[in-house]
C-alpha cells in the first residue's frame, strides 16, 4: 500500500485526564479498538506540558498525575472522520491535531 494517503491524528492529553472516572488515554484506545481503527498508540512522556501549564517531569518530587500522554493513530480519512466527533467529546479540553500523511510501508488492513 506504499504511497497510499491516510490521516494521522495526534491527541495531547495528560495522565490525570479522565472519562467517566477512568484514565482518558485508556478509554480512547478502547474506543478506537472497538471502532476498528487501523493503528493507535499512547506514549507516556517523561517530561512536558499541556496547554499553558508549567513543565512536569517524572521525578518523584513532581509526581502528581500531570505528565503528558500523547495518542496517535492512523487510518483512512472516512474512518477518522467517523470517530473524530466522539474523540472531540471525550477530550474536549485538549489539543487534537489532524494531518494528511502518506503510507510508506505497511497497510491499514
Amino acid at each position: 500500500m506504499r504511497g497510499a494517503m491516510a490521516v494521522q491524528i495526534t491527541m495531547y492529553l495528560n495522565e490525570a485526564d479522565e472519562w467517566h472516572r477512568k484514565p482518558l488515554h485508556l478509554e480512547i484506545l478502547k474506543y478506537l479498538r472497538e471502532e476498528n481503527v487501523a493503528e493507535a498508540t499512547a506514549f507516556h512522556a517523561v517530561a512536558g506540558f499541556t496547554g499553558r501549564s508549567r513543565v512536569h517531569t517524572s521525578r518523584l518530587v513532581d509526581a502528581g498525575g500531570k505528565l503528558p500522554v500523547v495518542i496517535t493513530f492512523v487510518d483512512a480519512d472516512e474512518h477518522v472522520s467517523r470517530v473524530l466527533p466522539k474523540l472531540r467529546e471525550m477530550a474536549a479540553h485538549r489539543l487534537i491535531v489532524r494531518e494528511n500523511v502518506t503510507i510508506e510501508q505497511g497497510s491499514l488492513d
